[in-house]
């Protein structure tokens, strides 16, 4: 198993805010028991302090904000568009291969907007890119299969699309996109993928040496002059600050490692 795919797994479940106030607080709880009082009694007030600060306050849109934004929604100008390529992240495979049905998350409009520009483009390829990013995926549990049960709701004919369903992350996802559709200097292939991604995903694409057009959906902010509003829900604050750090934490490491092109890529 490759060694980066395998710590990036297993750090980031130790690092995700939500998991790591956890962390703090039992930390701090048997600190106490132990008779390490004040060091104990910190860590608690610091993990319930965490959980009000990104569970209810707009902080988590303000660390989300700059990754939706970097870059633009695309806006067509009328140059052909030679391929259209999905990145997976959507599908919940578990979910649907139990009850039958495709199942998908938040980042749904994945599909939608996949479904859309195959219809606006109706010559174009379509491509979707996505195996499994768990650590030990079982049998049908990957992302692609998903999409297979989809296209007839989409409206998609499945001769029309191609699938690769190996790669685990955006690097793998870059890199096995151009092994499997051999793109040519000139060509234009837009890439669909969240918006807060869309960076990383961006940087992965432009040093596999593929050359793209980001097409951002599945926003999670409503811009960057309306960050003040709070969350009602603690868990909808920490699933959000839980998504941006994820995001940021995941440019630094790709950056680092050389499996993009820049620290925080731009158009």
């Amino acid at each position: 198993m490759d060694s980066f795919f395998a710590a990036s797994k297993v750090l980031w479940f130790l690092a995700v805010p939500s998991n790591l106030l956890v962390i703090l607080a039992v930390l701090g709880l048997v600190l106490m028991a132990f008779r390490r009082r004040g060091l104990g009694t910190g860590l608690i007030v610091t993990a319930v302090a965490g959980w009000l600060v990104f569970g209810f306050s707009p902080a988590a849109l303000h660390i989300l904000s700059p990754l939706e934004e970097r870059f633009p929604l695309f806006k067509d100008d009328g140059t052909p568009v030679t391929g259209i390529i999905m990145l997976g992240g959507a599908e919940k495979p578990d979910i649907g291969n139990a009850r039958g049905v495709p199942t998908f998350g938040e980042a749904g409009e994945r599909p939608i907007a996949f479904a859309a520009l195959s219809r606006r483009y109706p010559d174009a390829r379509l491509a979707f890119v996505g195996g499994s990013g768990r650590l030990f995926p079982e049998g049908d549990a990957i992302e692609a299969h998903m999409i297979r049960m989809s296209l007839p709701d989409l409206g998609i004919p499945q001769a029309r699309v191609v699938f690769e369903e190996k790669s685990r992350n955006t690097a793998e996802n870059a890199e096995l996109a151009k092994a499997l559709l051999q793109p040519r200097p000139g060509e234009r292939w837009l890439l669909v993928t969240s918006a807060w991604h869309m960076p990383r995903a961006m940087g992965c694409f432009r040093k596999a040496g593929f050359d793209v057009v980001a097409y951002p959906v599945d926003f999670q902010t409503m811009g960057p002059d309306r960050l003040d509003q709070p969350f009602s829900r603690a868990a909808d604050g920490l699933d959000t600050t839980d998504m941006g750090t994820r995001e940021w934490m995941g440019l630094v490491a790709y950056y680092l490692s050389g499996k993009t092109s820049a620290l925080f890529p731009a158009p």
